[in-house]
């Protein structure tokens, strides 16, 4: 790492704390927008990082875990640098909206380009003035609006490197995940930067238990490229890699009535869900097609034909992943200082 750190051509110093307002499009009302980012600089050298939040404008779980994470007492001992953006789609969050203004879907617009659509050139800004400064980044997720999902990291499991961070976040189920076109994991790659992806909660909500273990997840993955210190080793959570995963949809429209939650032990065949018409007539029984732990769920009882349900990870093991699931709940304590 360089000692000369600029982002936005603002310098930040070695042992210096800086937040910088990253310029992006101006709106048609000529108002001036720009993405709020932390920028915190040990004394001694180390690797550079990002966290960001609220790529989609709706997911708010991670403004929190940010919010959190730059107010905690351990970066005082911080060595290399954090860059947290608490939210990326500052568009978004002001609408409530997972999308940005021109309906696109900001990650799936990376690389972006300078002169491309709004989507597109604020994509290539953060890419070019966070994210290709950085060797590592980690970035905060939860599920879609009226959806859950079980706190999880998605990377790329078959890069030995990533894998360890992925082991060190700490959370019960890791999902080997592609990548896809657009994203930013995918742009982060083709730069070299290794990447995890945070799920957990819902949509438009704040989760505690979501957010203490983000929050632990992305201290314990700083312990572990030696940027804090570490502590004396305490009992873990193994975690259990998903190498497949799949949505289960509706057979037909109408009211569910659910049967397994979050983070249930489902088995082959299993009803998961009934529907119902509006007289209580049942219409379809949402059937589990195969062993393995649901890390998705829907939670309004309403349902259109063919609409996800259910986000099934398989596993060969599934009864571990639950007794890993209490122990991350049972060592969350509100009172642990990071």
């Amino acid at each position: 790492m360089e000692d000369e750190f600029k982002i936005a051509g603002i310098a930040v110093a070695r042992g210096e704390t800086r937040r910088i307002e990253l310029p992006i499009v101006r709106l048609y009302t000529d108002t001036e927008m720009a993405i709020p980012v932390y920028v915190h600089r040990g004394k001694k050298r180390g690797p550079t990082i990002f966290v960001c939040a609220a790529i989609h404008g709706d997911e708010l779980n991670g403004v929190e875990i940010i919010s959190r994470l730059i107010n905690s007492r351990a970066l005082k001992s911080l060595s290399g640098t954090l860059i947290a953006v608490p939210v990326v789609n500052v568009y978004g969050v002001l609408h409530q909206s997972r999308y940005l203004p021109d309906r696109r879907d900001l990650n799936r617009s990376f690389p972006g380009s300078s002169r491309g659509s709004l989507a597109a050139r604020m994509a290539h800004v953060f890419l070019d003035e966070i994210v290709s400064k950085c060797d590592y980044g980690i970035d905060l997720h939860t599920g879609a609006l009226h959806r859950s999902n079980l706190p999880q990291v998605r990377a790329n499991l078959d890069d030995q490197e990533t894998r360890d961070m992925a082991d060190a976040f700490g959370v019960p189920v890791l999902l080997n995940s592609t990548l896809r076109d657009g994203s930013l994991r995918q742009a982060a790659a083709d730069l070299g930067v290794r990447i995890l992806l945070y799920e957990a909660g819902e949509a438009l909500r704040f989760d505690e238990l979501c957010i203490r273990a983000g929050l632990k997840g992305v201290v314990n993955v700083l312990r572990h490229l030696k940027m804090l210190p570490q502590r004396r080793s305490k009992l873990g959570i193994a975690p259990f890699v998903a190498r497949r995963s799949g949505w289960l949809r509706a057979g037909d429209s109408g009211i569910v009535n659910h049967k397994k939650q979050l983070g249930d032990h489902v088995k082959k065949g299993e009803t998961l869900a009934t529907i119902a018409d509006l007289y209580g007539n049942e219409l379809d029984k949402v059937l589990c097609d195969a062993d393995g732990i649901i890390i998705g769920k829907q939670n309004i009882p309403l349902v259109q034909e063919g609409e996800a349900m259910y986000h099934i990870a398989y596993f060969h093991e599934p009864h571990e992943v639950l007794e890993n699931l209490e122990l991350l709940q049972d060592t969350l304590l509100p009172e642990e200082n990071f």
